[in-house]
């Protein structure tokens, strides 16, 4: 991953880590990609980010080998920048092209169980996988899955998986048909939607507890950082007392820089799941992260010697049917010192965010989505048709069919 000076022109675009003193290089990858189909595997159970379930882990609950598939195609017209701009804002890499018919992500799962074994492969294209994986080695940006796993008690739920899997870290997902918005929040597009390394899952007899400690490669790494010796670890607790609420809390301990700078990076993920099944949900979400300062920037003690970032998010949805629902988010992102999201300007990433969300069902299978969103930032960040802007307004549609 190379590294070097972006101001607003540039945003940081994979692995999501940027220093005002040192950041990333945009890293932009235009059209490529074959799509091939996939071979056997399996499911990992839904931990998962946990809003990413109805169509990855179709084939959990059946033994053998199944297929599935997804496809999601996007349009996006944003109001904001001008009519040449190809581009969304650099700190998004879902939906990220503007004002042309695309594909966010089509994949194609192979899936394969038995009572003490699983494993599965997942083949991607799309624009998801074009910015988001861009840091990866080429063979692998299409690699939306590959994992093996293996039940290490045979009375007990306790798995040992290893390989590339989607993260558990955040309620959102790349499959957006299995969101409750169309778009990604701030803080799920700003942290792993990937990791590689191994797990250790464990899920209670009753179904309430999911206890889950991993080792990676990094932060939303597939091969380990240049410079950074690791490894990282990570660890999940979810708690279900029942349907109708889901509290969740995750972290991550490690790095996203080289050893030589010395900054260890500790975040946390909670969020709760309300109602999920009524006329009426919501989830309630939190993101807080530091890195501390790098070498020779002064005090090194944690707090003092840190730079944090940290997120909220609303969203409420609301049943007005089966086939029929809409939702609206609220979300602030607050990156003073460009640790994730850098910008270059006197006060930082310190923006909020606004949508709402049509949702129709055209077959339980098939679904057109139609969002608004707006963007309210401190500083004039987002292009504008004559210069910087404070504000951002688009509008996404979507189709997605799963099989």
């Amino acid at each position: 991953m190379n590294y070097g000076t972006e101001q607003l022109a540039g945003w940081p675009l994979p692995g999501r880590s940027v220093q005002v003193e040192y950041n990333k290089t945009t890293m932009k990858n235009k059209a490529y990609i074959l799509f091939t189909t996939a071979c056997s595997a399996l499911v990992i159970p839904s931990l998962a980010q946990t809003a990413a379930d109805s169509t990855v882990n179709v084939a959990s609950s059946q033994t053998g080998l199944t297929f599935t598939g997804y496809v999601e195609a996007y349009y996006t017209h944003d109001f904001t920048a001008p009519k040449t701009s190809q581009e969304r804002p650099g700190f998004l890499y879902n939906h990220k092209r503007n004002r042309e018919v695309n594909v966010n992500l089509a994949f194609l799962k192979g899936a394969y169980t038995s009572e003490r074994v699983r494993a599965n492969l997942a083949i991607q294209v799309g624009t998801y996988a074009q910015y988001n994986y861009a840091a990866e080695q080429p063979l692998l940006r299409n690699v939306f899955e590959a994992n093996a796993g293996v039940k290490l008690s045979k009375t007990k739920d306790l798995w040992l998986d290893a390989g590339i899997f989607t993260s558990y870290i955040g309620f959102e997902s790349a499959i957006s048909k299995d969101c409750w918005t169309l778009t990604r929040s701030i803080l799920a597009e700003n942290s792993p939607y990937y990791l590689s390394g191994a797990k250790l899952t464990y899920n209670t007899s009753n179904g309430k507890w999911t206890l889950l400690g991993s080792v990676l490669n990094g932060w939303q790494h597939i091969a380990r950082l240049p410079g950074y010796s690791g490894p990282s670890l990570s660890t999940q607790v979810q708690y279900r007392p029942n349907a109708n609420l889901t509290l969740n809390w995750s972290t991550f301990m490690g790095s996203d820089r080289p050893d030589s700078l010395k900054q260890t990076r500790v975040f946390n993920n909670f969020y709760a799941i309300i109602n999920p099944n009524r006329k009426v949900s919501a989830i309630l979400g939190f993101d807080i992260g530091s890195d501390r300062k790098p070498v020779g920037t002064g005090d090194r003690r944690i707090g003092a010697g840190s730079y944090v970032w940290y997120s909220p998010v609303a969203i409420v949805r609301y049943a007005v049917s089966d086939a029929v629902k809409v939702a609206g988010r609220v979300e602030y992102y607050d990156d003073k010192n460009g640790v994730i999201i850098a910008t270059g300007t006197p006060n930082g990433f310190k923006t909020w965010g606004y949508s709402l969300n049509f949702d129709y069902f055209i077959l339980p299978n098939a679904l057109f989505r139609i969002e608004g969103k707006m963007y309210d930032s401190r500083d004039a960040i987002f292009e504008g048709k004559s210069n910087l802007s404070k504000t951002n307004a688009s509008l996404t549609t979507s189709l997605a069919v799963s099989f």
